[in-house]
């Protein structure tokens, strides 16, 4: 039974949920939800459309999708870019995957040669290329230990000076076929191309964006929740299934 506390309540924002949710990233939402909940605390979840203004949000979710699909959302988000921008240099915590991870740097070339511009919160440019990189992936981090989940993508992503990977790839592609890192961070901002979804199978990660929220509201954060048995057990079979 979860411990009861004075009430308190996280807002997540969700970016572009319709355009952006390919292979279940819709479930990293619903992870955090549960996983806040198991702390003790109350989720009001926003989702932000093309066209809508930024909530007063404390946690930001992104995911993935389709080149059409990132074509509205990076015209959208240079409308959001300076707010954004200001909220991640604040430290406001953010986990943005795949399509949205290429569109938080510098720029996204297509394999066709089409640029989209990003805001630019994360050092980094993607380039599309012709192999496809598929298949479960193991991480290893500092900061959460193994992280394990799914990357199915395309696009070549280069770190710059001012970003730092969310991993060093222990199996798997990562970023690109050659530089052995995957995803980048910046402050409390994650960029990742780890699909799966991430956040049920790495509660690890859960915790941080719930704890970096918790203790710029409340000003604390005491954990309650403790990894499940079902959680292990499904990371351990991902990380034996074949690529």
């Amino acid at each position: 039974m979860v411990e009861q506390r004075a009430a308190r309540n996280l807002t997540i924002a969700v970016l572009y949920p319709r355009e952006m949710n390919m292979y279940g990233d819709r479930g990293n939402t619903l992870a955090l939800v549960k996983r806040a909940a198991a702390h003790g605390y109350d989720t009001t979840v926003i989702a932000v459309n093309p066209g809508e203004e930024l909530p007063d949000a404390d946690i930001f979710l992104g995911g993935g999708g389709q080149d059409s699909g990132q074509e509205i959302v990076a015209a959208d988000l240079q409308l959001k870019a300076d707010k954004l921008r200001e909220l991640a240099a604040s430290g406001v915590p953010m986990l943005l995957i795949c399509g949205l991870y290429q569109l938080f740097g510098h720029c996204f070339v297509t394999a066709a040669g089409k640029i989209m511009e990003g805001i630019g919160v994360l050092d980094v440019e993607t380039r599309g290329g012709d192999a496809r990189m598929i298949g479960n992936i193991v991480l290893e981090s500092a900061e959460f230990g193994e992280i394990v989940g799914y990357e199915n993508h395309s696009g070549n992503t280069v770190l710059g000076a001012a970003a730092v990977p969310f991993g060093k790839v222990l199996r798997g592609a990562g970023n690109n076929p050659t530089d052995g890192v995957e995803g980048a961070r910046f402050k409390n901002v994650i960029g990742t191309y780890l699909h799966g979804s991430l956040l049920p199978k790495n509660p690890a990660v859960s915790d941080f964006l719930i704890r970096v929220a918790a203790e710029r509201k409340y000003g604390d954060f005491v954990p309650l929740a403790r990894d499940s048995k079902a959680v292990t057990a499904a990371r351990e079979a991902a990380k034996t299934r074949p690529r």
